[in-house]
């Protein structure tokens, strides 16, 4: 099976959809999802004026959507580099372990080598084994030392 990847267009929107609902039934968190086609278009494919704020690379198996990476460019201080921030990785379950994910993942290393980018990361579910492994083949190093802070909803705009 041949992986193809390709960024997404504006005529993916209703399967980069498809694909986070899919993600979030997985992670059992499908009652998390609000995100929607419109909002989608405004945030991955602004107006020319504007910047993406985040970029989207599909995977096809013989044509087939298989998976996709959803990623952008953070700031490291320490570093004083750019770096590539993937916040999610989902391949379909009939496509895991025939290379996908690999494919996906090791053309966002590229991404971020071409970029300059002083490092790549991206955050796994503590129960997640499998990907935790499948990572960890590849060299990535688990940091036990982070835990991830969150405002969101009410907590958020109080603040506003």
């Amino acid at each position: 099976m041949a992986t193809a990847l390709r960024p997404a267009t504006r005529a993916d929107i209703p399967l980069i959809l498809e694909l986070i609902h899919a993600l979030a039934s997985y992670e059992k968190l499908s009652s998390d999802v609000t995100a929607t086609a419109a909002q989608l278009e405004r945030t991955l494919f602004p107006s020319a004026a504007e910047a993406p704020a985040a970029h989207c690379i599909l995977a096809f198996v013989n044509e087939v959507p298989a998976g996709f990476a959803l990623y952008f460019f953070n700031y490291s201080t320490f570093l004083a580099k750019s770096g590539l921030y993937l916040e999610d990785l989902f391949v379909k379950p009939e496509f895991r372990g025939a290379g996908v994910g690999k494919a996906l993942l090791l053309h966002l290393a590229k991404i971020a080598n071409a970029r300059g980018c002083g490092r790549m990361e991206w955050s796994v579910l503590d129960w997640n084994e499998p990907a935790k492994g499948f990572y960890r083949s590849l060299g990535a190093e688990q940091l036990d030392d982070w835990r991830i802070f969150r405002l969101t909803g009410p907590a958020l705009t109080q603040y506003a």
